[in-house]
């Protein structure tokens, strides 16, 4: 008896085994968007607004995130200033430099490079053959003691220095949900060139129908990361145009004078 409760439980796990190998890429993407809301619901989407909440030495600092089709910005509020990152008007890419607090211009190769992140809106499953990506399934894995379906995303090539670069993000999707819980990419360029960026995600919640993660944590793959909360998520939210414009400083303003 206890031969057959050893072969029974092995035919469990084997049949289990099959079913999760069996799944193809496709398949996987389609059912990740289904248990999300539906693809032509995510096709509706023209823009999302994220409010997000960081800890930074006991310190609680609020983000807010705006990504449209063709445009995007991030403001970090800091002891009652509104610092702002990578803002795209559709032409300009700016920042506020944090040590002088002035913003400054991208050049044309990271606006190139932004305008290909953007074609990825609102995720870059969706459609994601007619972008020109790749998905490949590279088997399973086990992620904090969730079985995942890892995937290869081969995306447009980034520009770096005037030469092509790969531009390939590695997915982790739950295999019992069919959502993506982890990413890793790597830096391509700068003081961080090599390392494997890690993302998780979870607390997925309804967000007008979709299903989105409330809960984020950013690092490099094995040291801690930065945890994120969003605190709401808006879709299609009303966006003054002036939220993207690149500020002339004073001095400027006083030389035009």
């Amino acid at each position: 008896m206890k031969n057959l409760n050893n072969l029974f439980l092995f035919s469990l796990i084997s049949l289990f085994t099959v079913s999760i190998n069996a799944q193809s890429v496709d398949e996987i993407i389609e059912n990740y968007f289904e248990n999300t809301g539906g693809a032509e619901n995510w096709e509706n989407i023209q823009g999302v607004k994220m409010n997000a909440s960081v800890n930074q030495m006991g310190m609680e600092i609020p983000i807010e995130m705006v990504q449209l089709k063709d445009k995007m910005y991030t403001k970090i509020s800091v002891q009652g200033m509104d610092i702002k990152q990578g803002v795209f008007d559709g032409e300009t890419l700016w920042s506020t430099n944090f040590m002088s607090m002035k913003a400054e211009k991208n050049d044309q190769e990271d606006v190139d490079n932004v305008r290909n992140e953007l074609a990825e809106f609102p995720d870059p499953f969706l459609n994601y053959k007619e972008k020109g990506f790749t998905a490949e399934l590279m088997g399973t894995e086990s992620v904090d003691g969730s079985d995942v379906f890892k995937i290869k995303l081969t995306k447009k090539p980034m520009v770096i220095d005037g030469n092509e670069v790969p531009n390939v993000s590695i997915y982790y999707f739950d295999s019992e949900n069919f959502v993506p819980i982890m990413v890793h990419e790597e830096v391509m360029d700068g003081p961080g060139k090599g390392m494997i960026m890690e993302s998780k995600m979870s607390d997925y919640q309804e967000v007008e129908g979709l299903y989105m993660p409330f809960s984020m944590t950013q690092g490099v793959k094995d040291q801690p990361g930065q945890p994120i909360t969003i605190t709401s998520i808006e879709l299609n939210p009303t966006v003054d145009e002036s939220e993207f414009e690149f500020p002339e400083t004073v001095s400027e303003e006083e030389e035009n004078n």
